[in-house]
């Protein structure tokens, strides 16, 4: 291998291979380690020997469980967060009755298909869809009041679903918010009642492993199961 690299990445979890991914593509140098034997870090996916690897040390898995390669099992959960709750998402076939959120203690969290149904109709060049609302002057915040959403909802919408980092969108013209949202009523709509995330075949840790391969094509270097990985300065 090579002495010398532009960067070195400790870590193959997900925010580790998208930037050693990207960073390759922009024409650096990258080194990628990692001390597990296996890619995702904390997002990773593991097979059945290398989950019993990790919580039962030298034993071997049962013979009756079958193929270690049958198995991947995520690290993470498969739920998504909105405020401070975790949420799963149960869908009806009958989108504009009975999609709904709820949360996983049970508590209610969203029931709001008008809102859909107003996103999955608007059309910016045919104002009978806007309800006379002009949404490049509309905020986001006086959209919500109109349509009658709680905070939990807007927290699950703003930040879930149309993916704002933060609450400036509230305060903002409510157009980009309602494209955001357009894409995931399509996708919705599309699935029929299905989930619309898209979810790996191979689980979760996919997602890291992908990015990882991004940066092998564009010259990264990677190394696994290097226990030893770490910083050294000179004094």
């Amino acid at each position: 291998m090579d002495e010398e690299y532009d960067i070195i990445v400790l870590g193959t979890g997900l925010k580790e291979c998208i930037l050693g991914g990207l960073l390759s593509v922009d024409g650096l140098k990258v080194l990628h380690m990692d001390r597990n034997d296996y890619y995702g870090g904390e997002s990773t996916s593991l097979n059945l020997i290398q989950l019993w690897k990790k919580f039962r040390g030298d034993d071997k898995p049962l013979p009756h469980l079958g193929s270690s390669k049958d198995y991947n099992i995520d690290m993470n959960p498969k739920f998504i967060v909105a405020n401070g709750m975790l949420v799963r998402v149960l869908i009806h076939t009958d989108v504009t009755k009975y999609l709904y959120f709820k949360a996983v203690d049970g508590s209610f969290v969203f029931n709001k298909a008008k809102f859909f149904i107003y996103v999955q109709d608007y059309n910016e060049s045919d104002p009978k869809t806007h309800e006379g609302m002009d949404l490049t002057r509309v905020t986001t915040k006086d959209l919500i009041a109109k349509i009658g959403l709680d905070d939990n909802t807007v927290d699950f919408i703003g930040h879930a679903l149309a993916l704002h980092r933060d609450d400036r969108y509230l305060s903002e013209p409510s157009l980009d918010t309602v494209k955001r949202m357009k894409l995931y009523a399509e996708s919705l709509a599309r699935f029929q009642g299905g989930s619309p995330y898209i979810y790996p075949l191979y689980g979760l840790g996919e997602l890291p492993h992908a990015f990882a391969r991004l940066s092998d094509v564009y010259g990264g270097t990677y190394m696994v199961n290097k226990p030893e990985c770490k910083v050294q300065f000179d004094a």
